[in-house]
Parts: C-alpha cells; structure tokens; sequence
C-alpha cells in the first residue's frame, strides 16, 4: 500500500488556491515568495466559468514553474474540481481538510473573520508549507462503497426515527399493547399486531382461538398463553379519541417501513458484492467484522493509500485525547472529536465487534475493566486495537491470525 505525497516546494513554485462553495468558487494564484500574481476572483461552477478563470491564470503562471492547486475539501462540492480533467495534467492537485485552513486562519489571527479572500490566503500558506494529500485518480470502487454505505446509513437513520413515531402512533390506537410485548417492533406478532389489529376491537371481537388460526394463516405461530394476553390486552385497552386518526398513521408508516427495510437489504446486497473486491476483503476474516462493519470503514476510510499509518487514520477518527502540557506537567482530557465523524463511528463499531467476538480483545478489555477503566475508555482503546488491526490487515492483504494481537 503506497502513500501518496506532495512534491516539495521550490522557489519556482505557483499555487493556485481554490475556495469552493455550492454554485461559486473563489480563486487566487501566488508564487512562493508570497507574491500575488491573480486574482482573488469569483466564477461560477461551470465548464465554461473553469475554461475562463484557467486561461487568464494559464497567461500569468511562469512556463518553468511547479504549479501546486490547493482545493479546501467542502463535502461533495469540492469533486468537479479535483477531478483529473479540471486541470493542466503537469498540474500537482492537493486537497486539503477544512480544519487544517480554519486553524491557518487562526494562526494568522483570524479566527472569528471569515472571508473567501482569507480562506484563500490560508489555503496558500497551508500548501507552501507542504501541506495537503494529492488528489490522484479516485477508484470508482472507492466511491461506489461510499455510496452504498451511504445509502444505508441514512435509510437505518430514517428507519429508526420511523420506528419510533409507529410507537407513538401506537399508544394511541392500541393503549395497553406494550405491557403484553414490550418491544412490539421486535417480534413477527408485533409486527401481525400492527398491521391487522390497530384497533383493538378487532381483535377483541375475535377472540383468542381464531386470532391462533388468523396468525397461522399467515405462517406465523401463536401460543395459546401469547393469545389469550394479547385479546385481552384488547379487551381492556381505553379507548383513545384520536385512534383513528393514528391507525391511518400507522398504516402509512408501515409501508414506509416495508419499503425502507427493501433499500436497507438492497444496500448490503451491493455491499456485499464490492467489499470482497476492494482492499478492504481480509477484514472479514477477524471475528464480528462482516459486510456491513468492513464496508461502512472502507466508506469511511477511503483510499488506504492516502494513509501512512494507523496513527493518522485513528488521530483523523477524533478519538485521540485532548492534551494541554506546560512547565513540566502534563493534562489529559476527553477525545478531540476533531475529525471525521463518520470515521469515528466505523473505529467505535469495530471495536465492539472485536469486544463481542474476538477472544484476546475480550481478555484486554476485561483487563482494562478489572482496572477500573470506565466504559467509554474501554471503547476507545478497543477502537484503537480495531484501527491498528484493520489497517495492518489492509496494509499486507492477509488474514487475521489471533495470536499476533495477544
């Protein structure tokens, strides 16, 4: 796995510093002895916006010069301008995180002004400074993982915020329900329940034998004890002024739960299908990582080999300490949570796989747990073993062996 880096900086050195925003991008060219030489200007995000601004900056670059161009990476909107055909092929492009430039601005004591003229002369000090990833030609594996992770990332979201106003909606049509089963969405009686018998006079009217054989019609088995609660749960249940009203709630959230549960399986079909051709395959072999964990922390991660190491890539999560030294002593306090969020959840949830499943980092945790170490520490350290494990495993394309991580 080869790290990418960033050509040095010489005397002859032109950067380019772009500033991206949704439908506009501001501009700027300066030498390396912080001359400007154009701009900062303001185009629009199109091709012919980009053909203008790049033949005006073309006329001012020196013809020997290294040009370097520094794009603040701004969730999506940045892409169409780290793509291989935005620019002069002999053109070095780096994309930088958005953290590093706010803090350059806070460097040059502008912390609370914000301006595109200043993100333009901080994203110029940053790569001078040698700082930034190249942008190299993105696998459309990589984007594809991302994607589908994506996906399912937001539909689990959706589902469980829907889940949640069923429950709702619920208590209003069918009171009393949830004290025969406590979590009706978990149980296929629950989900028979909420589909057939919103009202509880339905299934009050029915009675305990024919609901058995209304259930066994569907394939599900009901026992006689679970038959006789639930009628009677119906039987009991107050009425509520509204439950109508909430029945036709319910319904309509239940097909909006048949049809996200559809996309959630769709999503770890094609996961399923790429993670085993991406570099992320030997991950699969460590106890509790399946497709769903390996794939959400190859979306996460990205290209591997932008990473040198799994130091940067734990210290990229935010799950590194905050720390303040001074005149010999020394604080630690709680994690930065400077970082990718979503990096950091794919490093939490590995480590709990390897907590569940994995027999030495089961032995470490109960270790640290006989030390007093709370859970949280315990989940962090249990994160970091995850980061060092997957990122060796990727690194050497080779499967687990538990004794190297004793």
């Amino acid at each position: 796995m080869s790290v990418q880096h960033a050509a040095p900086v010489t005397s002859s050195t032109v950067v380019v510093a772009v500033d991206v925003g949704k439908t506009t991008v501001a501009l700027s060219v300066t030498d390396a002895a912080r001359s400007r030489l154009f701009g900062p200007v303001d185009f629009p995000m199109t091709r012919p916006g980009l053909a203008g601004v790049l033949a005006q900056v073309q006329r001012v670059v020196p013809g020997a010069g290294r040009v370097k161009v520094g794009v603040e990476a701004a969730g999506h909107y940045h892409r169409p301008l780290t793509a291989p055909a935005a620019w002069p092929p002999e053109w070095e492009v780096l994309e930088l995180n958005p953290a590093h430039v706010s803090e350059q601005r806070r460097v040059a004591g502008r912390r609370r002004v914000k301006t595109d003229a200043i993100d333009l002369e901080a994203i110029t000090e940053l790569v001078l400074a040698g700082r930034g990833v190249p942008v190299t030609v993105r696998d459309d594996l990589f984007g594809e993982l991302a994607a589908w992770a994506g996906l399912r990332r937001r539909r689990i979201a959706t589902r469980t915020a829907t889940k949640n106003q069923m429950l709702g909606q619920l208590d209003r049509s069918f009171p009393g329900l949830t004290l025969v089963l406590r979590d009706v969405l978990s149980t296929q009686v629950g989900y028979l329940i909420l589909a057939e018998f919103g009202d509880p006079a339905r299934l009050a009217a029915l009675g305990s034998a024919r609901f058995r054989r209304f259930a066994a019609g569907r394939g599900l088995r009901v026992s006689r004890p679970m038959a006789d609660r639930l009628v009677q749960a119906a039987r009991d249940s107050l009425p509520v002024p509204d439950a109508a009203v909430a029945r036709r709630m319910l319904a309509a959230d239940l097909a909006l739960l048949a049809d996200l549960n559809v996309q959630i399986n769709a999503a770890e079909v094609e996961l399923a299908r790429l993670v085993p051709a991406s570099p992320f395959a030997p991950l699969m072999s460590v106890p509790g990582w399946g497709i769903v964990r390996t794939g959400t922390y190859g979306a996460a991660l990205g290209d591997p080999a932008r990473w040198p190491g799994h130091r940067q890539v734990y210290r990229a999560s935010g799950l590194t300490p905050a720390q303040y030294e001074s005149a010999g002593k020394r604080r630690d306090g709680s994690i930065t949570r400077e970082g990718s969020v979503l990096l950091r959840r794919s490093l939490i949830d590995l480590g709990i796989g390897l907590w569940q499943f994995d027999k030495p980092s089961r032995t470490y945790a109960a270790e640290l747990k006989a030390r007093g170490k709370p859970g949280g520490i315990i989940a962090c350290a249990m994160a970091n073993r995850a980061t060092r494990i997957a990122y060796a495993l990727v690194r050497d394309q080779d499967r687990y062996d538990p004794a190297r991580w004793t």
